[in-house]
């Protein structure tokens, strides 16, 4: 038995097939174009990500075709809250408009002040990035396309769509479209409303284990498969946490990646909107998840990396690791706004504390430790949430530096776990979906990969960092 999990990312579509005993048998990552036409904007066409999972098939076809044939079930995942409008034909009305998109930060403060109530239903602060004010900003700038809006759809939900005719979606992903009542894990009419929009609009909403569609016959005899089930898929963020284990109280994962995610697993729906707290239900029954989220992690890094030429990124880091620690500026690494706990797409980046002694080294020291910052403030938001941290693992490219994570480890003051095959992530989470959805137990199949190394807080940079993220704090304050 295999078992074929489906990544529906931001930069590229990501196909792997496991075995019953979650080896991975192949894997293939087709790359994807991003489109931003005007400013703030940030769009992808539908089509081009089917055409990416059927070129995926097409190669694994080629050269894994016995394993294909073997399938037993599908599961999905994708970026979270791009807006994919359909209709009633069920063609695409326009380019979807994706989670990293700020245009509708006005249709955001009119939502906040109108409807209190995404507060408490929908457990969040109404963002540029979620889905809910995208609608809005398309009734008031597009109306004519508003109006022949017949369903509206996740990124990976369309490609379900495409892959079996049926329409669905999964808690995880619904949660992060604002109109989910996350703690009763259904869609709430009133914040529906509030977009102009009814429960027609909107696909059934399941748990991410259950079946929600089977493979085209047309498409399975194409790729030599059998018409499998497809199951209702999770969220990145819910299928990376399940690709590590991460699936009871306590347990988190701080994901290292474009953008930053401070992910915990929790028994009930935990709320701290007001400072920007994701709060969302997990792709597994009965369980949910906080996320503080921070939109510049390994990008910031990346950032000061393309301002240096030809210099390789590990010398840079290895520059800042050689310093004295005493005397370095502070960064802010608001390159797109930010998240949590600020909730402002308007937030900018900048490096505090310059002087004539200043160097290179000093300055990626500053970087490094602003995303550290970041995550330390998520820690706190998180904590007045009242949740508990129990135990902290680490995914993503930027979890690459051990620096790093000594770093992150000791203004986190938590240990860092850093496990084999961390950076597979959210695909490998949606193939273990579909290998419980075939009858294999929960606890048996969302363990932990085998654990490489624990980094520990380093005691003498703890004192230090405490000081300068004081420092951090002031300089956003002072800045506003």
């Amino acid at each position: 038995m295999m078992y074929l999990g489906i990544d529906i990312g931001t930069s590229g579509i990501k196909t792997v097939v496991i075995n019953c005993e979650q080896h991975i048998i192949a894997q293939i990552t087709i790359p994807l174009a991003l489109s931003n036409p005007k400013p703030l904007w940030s769009e992808q066409n539908p089509e081009d990500w089917f055409d990416a999972v059927l070129q995926g098939l097409s190669i694994l076809q080629q050269e894994h075709a016995p394993v294909l044939a073997q399938v037993s079930a599908i599961g999905l995942t994708g970026q979270m809250h791009g807006a994919v409008c359909l209709d009633r034909q069920g063609k695409v009305l326009r380019p979807a408009i994706l989670w990293n998109d700020g245009r509708s930060y006005r249709e955001c403060d009119d939502l906040m002040q109108r409807y209190p109530e995404f507060l408490n239903i929908g457990a969040n602060c109404v963002m540029p990035g979620f889905t809910a004010p995208k609608l809005l900003w398309l009734q008031r700038h597009e109306p004519e396309l508003f109006q022949r809006i017949d369903k509206v759809l996740l990124p990976k939900d369309y490609i379900r769509y495409r892959l079996t005719d049926e329409l669905a979606t999964d808690m995880s992903d619904a949660a992060g479209t604002l109109w989910l009542d996350v703690a009763k894990r259904c869609w709430s009419e009133k914040l529906l409303q509030a977009c102009g929009l009814t429960l027609k609009h909107m696909p059934p909403v399941l748990e991410g284990t259950e079946v929600a569609g089977i493979l085209r016959s047309d498409l399975a005899r194409r790729f030599g498969m059998q018409p499998v089930p497809c199951v209702a898929g999770a969220s990145d963020n819910a299928a990376g946490a399940l690709s590590m284990g991460v699936i009871h109280n306590g347990q988190a994962m701080l994901s290292l990646g474009t953008s930053g995610v401070y992910f915990v697993a929790s028994d009930q729906c935990r709320a701290n909107a007001s400072r920007g707290l994701h709060s969302f239900c997990h792709c597994i029954p009965n369980t949910w998840h906080q996320m503080g989220v921070i939109l510049a992690a390994a990008s910031a890094l990346s950032w000061w990396h393309s301002i240096h030429g030809q210099v390789a990124l590990t010398t840079l880091i290895d520059e800042a690791q050689q310093i004295d620690k005493a005397d370095i500026p502070v960064f802010l690494p608001y390159l797109s706004g930010e998240r949590t706990p600020h909730n402002n797409p308007h937030a900018t980046a900048r490096f505090d504390g310059m002087r004539q002694n200043t160097t290179r080294a000093h300055l990626t020291q500053a970087v490094l430790e602003g995303v550290a910052f970041a995550f330390a403030d998520c820690q706190d938001v998180i904590y007045d949430a009242g949740t508990q941290v129990n135990s902290v693992c680490v995914i993503g490219g930027g979890a690459r530096s051990q620096y790093w994570g000594k770093l992150i480890a000791s203004i986190l003051d938590q240990p860092l776990q850093y496990h084999q095959d961390a950076t597979i992530g959210p695909a490998f989470g949606a193939a273990r979906l579909a290998l419980i959805s075939d009858g294999y137990a929960l606890e048996k199949v969302a363990t932990a990969p085998p654990l490489a190394e624990t980094i520990q807080p380093d005691n003498t940079l703890q004192s230090i960092l405490k000081q300068r993220l004081q420092r951090y704090r002031e300089s956003y304050r002072a800045n506003t």
